[in-house]
């Protein structure tokens, strides 16, 4: 089969494309004839060894996976041979068939097609466990959203509205802001032209937000954190800008407020009686047609360094995804 293979750290165009072994199915594990897989930020990350893991070299990237039921490992019983699936892998996504975890497996939703499905996983789960585990968001609450365009930050926005918040987007450009009131956003906030401090001070009345969900890091987190309400709850979510801040801690005494760690891949692994029942959820949702993934691009396999690229120069809005057969 065809893989696309890290055999050392280091930018996209390192990857290559190469013949390599199938897998074979372990215990608990199903292989899945791999028809399309979505691209995160932490991509980027894991092949330039900058991830909070690194694989052994050499390895196939990519997580978040959608295709047909090839193998069923022993003790699996919920999914059987041709039917079509998604699930999420810690790597090995980017190929013509991969090993999954039986208990990150879903039977995808016929409406679904392959690349929607290889959109849903990690951006939606992500986003549902911070704000539904992590802050437990209420109805009613003020939800600023950093790097809201993105593909976690797109469905935050949106998990945000259904969940009954004000949502606040914030992003770099005009034309990915335009993207988040299409998905919900009650009020949107280019933080590449404003102080994004006043500007929240503005749009609250002085009063704060109660939720930050922060993918970003770098230097908007500060100013969001000086930005939160009484009691509020800063997500952690990741670090897209490069740089881990260090932020005051004198501020999470002054504000009354929680900064909480958002790690959706160890929650899924660590809990997945819990997980299961959040995809139920999001998947009831996108059945009800609440929920909609929005597709920036779809690549072909032997273009997945491109595709990379669009994602670690902050061109994508929304999901790109990759055709693996």
């Amino acid at each position: 089969m065809k893989a696309i293979v890290c055999k050392k750290f280091g930018p996209p165009s390192d990857l290559v494309l190469e013949e390599v072994k199938e897998p074979k199915p372990k215990s608990d594990e199903v292989i899945v004839k791999v028809k399309a897989c979505g691209v995160n930020f932490p991509d980027t990350l894991i092949i330039q060894g900058l991830y909070q893991f690194k694989p052994e070299l050499p390895f196939t990237p990519g997580s978040d996976i959608a295709g047909i039921v090839k193998e069923v490992g022993e003790g699996v019983t919920h999914l059987n041979v041709d039917e079509e699936v998604f699930g999420f892998v810690m790597h090995g996504g980017y190929a013509q068939a991969v090993a999954v975890p039986a208990s990150a497996c879903f039977k995808k939703l016929p409406l679904m097609d392959f690349p929607i499905a290889a959109s849903f996983m990690m951006a939606y789960s992500t986003s549902y466990h911070a704000l539904k585990d992590r802050a437990k968001l209420k109805e009613g609450e003020t939800l600023l959203v950093l790097g809201a365009s993105g593909g976690v930050g797109l469905a935050a926005v949106e998990l945000g509205k259904l969940m009954g918040a004000k949502v606040i987007a914030a992003a770099s450009s005009e034309e990915k802001l335009q993207l988040c009131s299409q998905y919900g956003a009650d009020e949107v906030i280019n933080y590449s032209d404003v102080d994004l401090k006043l500007k929240m001070k503005e749009l609250t009345q002085g009063r704060g937000v109660d939720v930050v969900y922060d993918p970003v890091g770098g230097s908007y987190s500060e100013p969001a954190i000086r930005s939160m309400a009484w009691e509020g709850r800063y997500l952690v979510v990741g670090f897209a800008a490069g740089d881990i801040p260090k932020v005051p801690l004198n501020l999470a005494l002054l504000k009354g407020c929680a900064i909480v760690g958002v790690f959706w891949g160890s929650f899924a692994m660590k809990t997945p009686g819990k997980n299961m029942q959040n995809t139920i959820e999001l998947m009831q949702w996108y059945e009800a047609g609440k929920l909609k993934p929005h597709i920036h691009k779809i690549y072909p396999l032997d273009q997945t360094s491109k595709a990379l690229e669009e994602m670690m120069n902050r061109k994508v809005r929304g999901k790109v995804v990759i055709e693996c057969s």
